[in-house]
């Protein structure tokens, strides 16, 4: 918005059921320590000997992303008001800091908190999940013998230019040289080979599956330069095609009387879709196919977004409003999109763990040692560390002590509570959890929070074992309006950093990357409900819905170009998200007055005494530097 262990493909997956692939998908449920450990009485250290024995977490496939065992204590917490029995005495050491939320707002803070206090300072950092780095987690898959990395969650460093001096100095810090990504991400690679964005028809919503180049693409080179050719072909009416054309060749000016303040806002107030139905009128059948254009971007179709924002976008239809206007006068940032690890972000998190746990993330200090490094998950919890991460651990009650001295916080691991005590508490976890586990926060804080809700999506990374089918038909990346699943999905991002290495030809083992976004589009529903409708939506869907789907999808746009999803496929993880990327404020629904700088997110993030807030959710602003801002403020507030 906004990307080691390895897993055969070639042995059958330990699953019950039947599946239509012969594909490894483990589907870890952090329930292994669960089972193992359920109803006894060993510590979290003593766990560690086990844990030891477990899969490695980037290893795995299925359904991963918040996966079964990480969730099922929070749920229990909020939704049916389950308490668990605070332990009377502490069950581990005393910290200087404890950090809720191993997600790199939490690490982040973490990290900022031993620069100020020094590396001897005692941290701890509590995460829910089997792995670090929150949403920025790491795919990995053993291809016949080749490594493939992917990312499952935050995607990249965007825009580093406009960051602050403060999330800047710290990429820095953790050893990541943005200069080097010029290097290292081939921008060439697939204009270089002729291949370019299509559009995929499915016979559910069009009679037949067709696959097509793009007319249009916001993410791409905008309007196609052989577009009447390629719309000529398109399963759609004549008077579709007609007003399609007519938005690229003469695009209309329905506005032309009004000033450019009246214009912006008039499209403020109005969505996309209805400008284009009610203002430009043109055939619902190509509202359908513009609708979905941003969706993995906002996280909703533009039903729910302004027709300013489309404006922003320059889609079809918008070129009476002018871009220079809507930036007020200022020149948008021109930088190319090329700062990606091939883990995605999860290449922060990690070269932030290397910082607070070195002997976690062996190999060389550099970022090629990173990619290539197998975390020692054992390690991050050791006694002697002066940061200890400890995952699969639920904060379920955070309080100050009597004397106002320190925060003691409750956390459920292996379904057993356990007690911490902290002279301060950043709560870097998922916002709106907050007022569950910390009952001291005043109504209007609570109100503040409760009122954005996280967009629910699932990243999607399927290892093919070769992409001569997306090479047969000339496309890198597929956008699929009014799907039932993937609403794109395209080959990974051609990045090579040391020994990792890309594929050089079609013929070699690549990961394409898939995007769901759960909607409820057209249904009068605004964004925030479509999230809430989504999110249950998404939860409803078993591993064998996500597979079916997705096989339907590629084999539907890429059989012509000789794709055979048993053959090809190797593995699939479905990183699910129910709470996915943090809500920004739309300007359709919410006041235009409200952005990362002004609204009520700024209520909800407030300090209370010695525990602070720290998350994207809090900078309201789905971005790493959102990310690192919120933890940076936190340890300000709290040092």
């Amino acid at each position: 918005m906004s990307k080691e262990g390895k897993d055969p493909a070639t042995k059958r997956p330990h699953r019950a059921g039947k599946s239509r692939l012969n594909i490894t998908r483990r589907d870890f449920l952090n329930g292994i320590a669960m089972s193992v450990a359920a109803g006894s009485s060993l510590s979290p250290l003593e766990l560690l000997a086990r844990e030891r024995s477990l899969p490695y977490p980037p290893g795995l496939t299925g359904l991963r992303g918040t996966h079964a065992g990480a969730f099922e204590v929070a749920h229990a917490l909020a939704r049916e008001g389950r308490t668990w029995p605070r332990p009377d005495s502490l069950t581990d050491d005393e910290y200087d800091l404890v950090v809720v939320g191993g997600g790199i707002s939490g690490l982040a803070a973490a990290f900022l908190w031993q620069q100020r206090a020094g590396f001897d300072a005692r941290v701890l950092v509590l995460d829910n999940h089997d792995d670090f780095g929150g949403h920025a987690r790491r795919n990995e898959f053993d291809v016949d013998g080749t490594q493939l990395i992917g990312y499952g969650g935050s995607q990249s460093i965007d825009t580093p230019s406009a960051y602050s001096a403060t999330a800047l100095q710290l990429l820095r810090d953790i050893g990541i040289d943005l200069q080097q990504f010029y290097d290292f991400f081939d921008q060439d690679y697939y204009s270089s080979r002729g291949l370019t964005f299509g559009t995929f028809f499915s016979a559910a919503h069009y009679g037949q599956d067709a696959l097509h180049p793009a007319v249009f693409h916001p993410f791409g080179s905008g309007i196609a330069g052989n577009w009447r050719e390629i719309l000529a072909d398109y399963p759609l009416s004549p008077a579709a095609k007609k007003d399609i054309a007519a938005l690229l060749d003469d695009p209309p000016d329905p506005l032309a009387d009004k000033s450019v303040d009246e214009q912006i806002a008039f499209m403020r107030r109005i969505s996309y879709s209805d400008y284009l139905r009610q203002v430009v009128g043109v055939h619902e059948d190509v509202v359908a196919l513009l609708r979905d254009s941003l969706r993995g971007f906002w996280g909703v179709g533009f039903d729910a977004l302004s027709a300013l924002e489309a404006a922003r976008w320059r889609m079809p239809g918008t070129s009476n409003i002018d871009a220079h206007a809507l930036t007020g006068g200022n020149a948008p940032i021109e930088e190319p999109y090329i700062f990606h690890f091939p883990d995605g972000n999860a290449g922060i998190a990690r070269a932030l763990v290397r910082r607070l746990v070195p002997h976690a993330v062996p190999g060389p200090d550099s970022m090629a040692g990173l990619v290539a490094s197998r975390v020692d998950y054992a390690a991050l919890d050791h006694a002697d560390n002066s940061t200890r991460i400890r995952l699969n651990s639920t904060a379920v009650d955070v309080r100050h002590a009597k004397t106002g001295q320190y925060v003691d916080v409750t956390y459920v691991n292996a379904g057993q509570p356990y007690r911490v005590r902290g002279k301060h508490v950043i709560l870097a976890c998922y916002n709106r959890v907050i007022p569950y586990i910390c009952p001291e926060l005043p109504p209007s804080q609570v109100e503040a929070i409760r009122l954005a809700t996280k967009i629910p999506l699932a990243y999607i990374s399927v290892a093919l074992r070769n992409w001569t089918s997306f090479a047969e038909l000339g496309f890198h990346e597929i956008h699929v309006p009014q799907t039932e699943l993937m609403h794109s999905f395209g080959l990974d991002f051609p990045v090579s950093i040391g020994d990792y290495k890309f594929a050089r030809s079609p013929e070699e083992p690549v990961i394409v990357h898939g995007s769901f976004v759960p909607t409820v589009p057209d249904s009068g529903l605004t964004e925030r409900q479509q999230h809430i409708a989504g999110r249950a939506k998404m939860l409803e869907m078993s591993y064998d819905d996500f597979e079916t789907r997705i096989i339907r999808q590629m084999s539907g746009a890429l059989e012509s170009g000789g794709f055979d999803a048993e053959r090809d496929i190797a593995a699939i993880t479905v990183n699910r998200w129910p709470h996915g990327y943090a809500y920004e404020y739309n300007e359709l629904y919410d006041p235009p007055e409200w952005t990362p700088q002004n609204g009520p997110h700024l209520i909800g993030a407030k300090q209370l005494g010695r525990i602070s807030i720290a998350n994207s959710d809090a900078a309201a602003y789905a971005y790493v530097d959102g990310a690192i801002d919120a933890a940076h403020r936190a340890v300000g507030e709290q040092t």
